[in-house]
């Protein structure tokens, strides 16, 4: 059995090939390769492999006259924008040797240059190439260009992140629409379990046969033979181009090591992803704190307190954050697994725990404290090293998650977890007792702008209690708490009334409009929302024209699951003795693949890759002939398309645990998930054209 360690190893080898070229050069990365290199060693292995600086991508950026080597590293197309920007690059500077690595295949290249015979050789690489020695000046300079798949970023040695598809996300009704308007009506798709990968626009074609081609990369590079499956219509695309990547097929005939791999749609269970229920310490920090900039995992983690700097409005940019990633030492790296892995109380006192040992083994006074943990007293652990350089620079890795750790437990907005918490449990027990239109009204005591709670004149049931401002939900919380309630419409009682419906959604949309406009700044999330940069740009039409356009994607949410056979419920309602439960989608199919009878799923859909396969399923129709099954092998992979929390990885290790111990499971994913992404991913991203950087 091929050890998992042979895939965490390899978005390192991967980066190898790129630091190998390195050396004396000025070094320009795109945002999403320096979010990948950040989960990889960082700057610091930049540096250490010879690197004179390390610059972002962009047309304001060029190397100085004594800087004659510029490698570019770019998770795009070389054309286009992306083109524009090197050439831009290399027109300020004074290079004479440049090194393109794009994390895009040659072959996908031919395909934006709508290229389709077979050509030997890198005929696309190549002419730029020679584009770039004549951006430089001289044709005698040296220009190299090559395809180099630094595309995942190992978030722990059972995840691995795919920042570049961070904004991949499966397809919901209306997208279909869109692309049955440009279809002839004969030839217009009736669900989007018919739509094949030609018929969708370039862009998302390039970006899935790109994601097809990064995993593919990983199993050329381990010698593995993957039988894929599918669960959804997006996974169901970019699992049938893994089938039948041409690379593929003849690693097939050869390939030593055996495993499964099963593509699953975000979108199949929202609940999930949108839900406060998962008990996990880093889901909060993810939810609390500041992203880093260009980032979409890793944090901001403020270090003022180890510093002598007094708290202003400007000492904040002067001082560089600290963030979760820590590759270089092995106890902070083992702290961080702990923390995804484990609940939050078993998280915090880990931190603790390490905390505490950092401190005995530099000698410093600590105060040992039992029962239980508080961001106050893990504050002042850390404090203890502040004034010791030696031991604050030995320990820098877990003093920068203890302060991650102590930040978010005393955030202001942290309140509001539980809030929603509290309320997606009223409404899990509402869905079973009444029929939608009753859940949705249990929604509009929430819906009143902020400013309004708490004044003189509103309600008791605002103006008492000192936390008001603290524990209320804002805006982008009640568009969590739609997402939640919307994906599980379908679980509700029959509607008696379809009117009654649309008119308390209507007051829904007023509301919503209101506490929108009455907001004192608007968050990112608005800001892409209603296309405004400040609330003094919106106006209460443009509110309201957002905010009908989300409730019109809200409805389609509860039909997610509508083409699965089995698995198309995530909700068990109560028998009078247990209350109403969420089954995590996830859950349910690990327990189908693992099940002892190996039943054959109608949900699971095997992609077959070749002659051999079709016929095997062909002839399993009339005789007995045993079909691939993601049980097969001791290795399997999930690869979560549209994102994955935090709780849900601990999910899987308490499944597999439970049900075969024996099997090793990576989970794969475009993102780590934080509620506030989920109305981000369904409201505000181009689906349908990604963005390529053409």
């Amino acid at each position: 059995m091929l050890p998992t360690e042979v895939f965490t190893c390899f978005p390192g080898q991967m980066w190898d090939r790129v630091l190998s070229k390195v050396k004396k050069a000025v070094v320009f990365m795109d945002d999403k390769c320096a979010e990948s290199l950040h989960w990889n060693g960082g700057a610091t292995s930049v540096f250490e492999s010879g690197a004179r600086n390390l610059k972002q991508f962009s047309s304001f950026e060029s190397g100085g006259e004594n800087e004659p080597k510029a490698v570019f590293v770019v998770s795009t197309l070389l054309k286009g924008r992306t083109a524009d920007i090197i050439q831009d690059i290399v027109g300020l500077s004074h290079f004479q040797y440049c090194v393109v690595f794009t994390t895009v295949a040659h072959s996908i290249h031919l395909l934006a240059n709508n290229v389709t015979a077979v050509l030997e050789g890198n005929p696309v690489f190549e002419q730029f190439g020679d584009k770039l020695c004549e951006w430089m000046g001289d044709m005698n300079y040296t220009a190299e260009v090559m395809h180099a798949p630094v595309v995942f970023a190992p978030v722990s040695p059972q995840l691995f992140l795919a920042p570049t598809f961070a904004h991949l996300f499966p397809l919901l009704p209306r997208d279909l629409e869109a692309i049955n308007m440009k279809r002839p009506e004969k030839k217009r798709f009736g669900s989007l379990t018919d739509v094949d990968l030609h018929s969708l626009t370039p862009e998302l074609q390039i970006e899935i046969k790109s994601l097809a081609s990064a995993v593919n990369s990983m199993f050329e590079s381990t010698s593995t033979r993957e039988e894929s499956f599918a669960l959804g219509p997006m996974s169901r695309l970019i699992a049938g181009e893994l089938a039948n990547h041409p690379q593929a097929k003849n690693r097939r005939k050869t390939a030593p090591n055996k495993a499964s791999i099963v593509f699953i749609d975000r979108t199949l269970d929202l609940t999930g992803a949108a839900g406060h229920h998962g008990d996990s310490l880093v889901e909060k920090i993810l939810t609390v704190l500041q992203p880093l900039p260009g980032h979409t995992t890793d944090v901001q983690v403020d270090m003022l307190e180890l510093t002598n700097l007094q708290r202003t409005t400007d000492s904040q940019p002067t001082l560089a954050p600290g963030c979760l990633v820590q590759t270089q030492s092995s106890t902070a790296r083992l702290l961080w697994e702990t923390m995804l892995a484990s609940k939050q109380k078993e998280a915090v006192m880990e931190v603790r725990r390490q905390l505490v040992e950092a401190a005995s083994k530099e000698n410093l006074p600590i105060k040992m404290g039992l029962g239980r943990v508080t961001p106050e007293q893990l504050c002042s652990y850390i404090q203890l090293f502040k004034s010791n350089w030696g031991a604050l620079e030995s320990h820098c890795g877990v003093i920068q998650l203890g302060l991650a750790t102590a930040q978010t437990l005393r955030h202001p907005t942290l309140p509001r977890w539980d809030s929603c918490l509290a309320f997606e449990r009223l409404l899990l027990q509402a869905l079973g007792d009444s029929d939608f239109a009753g859940v949705l009204r249990q929604l509009l005591p929430l819906m009143k702008p902020r400013a309004a709670k708490g004044e003189e004149g509103s309600s008791s049931e605002y103006s008492s209690g000192s936390r008001l401002g603290e524990e209320e939900c804002g805006p982008d919380e009640l568009l969590v708490l739609l997402v939640y309630l919307y994906s599980l419409a379908g679980e509700a009682q029959p509607a008696d009334n379809e009117e009654e419906e649309e008119k308390v959604e209507r007051e829904l949309i007023g509301a919503l409009t209101l506490v929108i406009t009455r907001e004192a700044e608007l968050s990112p999330l608005l800001q892409k929302l209603t296309g405004c940069g400040s609330i003094e740009e919106l106006t209460m039409e443009r509110a309201h024209t957002a905010v009908e356009g989300v409730f019109d994607t809200l409805r389609e949410l509860s039909h997610a699951r509508d083409h699965l056979k089995q698995l198309n419920s995530v909700y068990t309602a109560s028998d009078g003795v247990h209350q109403a439960m969420y089954r995590p989608f996830l859950r349910q199919v690990l327990e189908e693949i693992f099940h002892p009878d190996r039943p054959e799923s109608p949900d699971i859909e095997h992609m077959s890759g070749g002659l051999t396969d079709m016929l095997k399923t062909g002839f399993s129709m009339f005789m007995k002939v045993s079909r691939p099954h993601p049980s097969d092998h001791a290795l399997l992979f999930l690869f979560l398309v549209g994102g994955v929390t935090p709780s849900e990885l601990r999910l899987i290790r308490e499944v597999v645990s439970a049900h075969k111990p024996g099997t090793q499971v990576l989970v794969l994913s475009t993102r780590l998930l934080r509620p506030t992404d989920v109305p981000e991913l369904l409201f505000t991203t181009q689906r349908l054209v990604p963005d390529i950087g053409v």
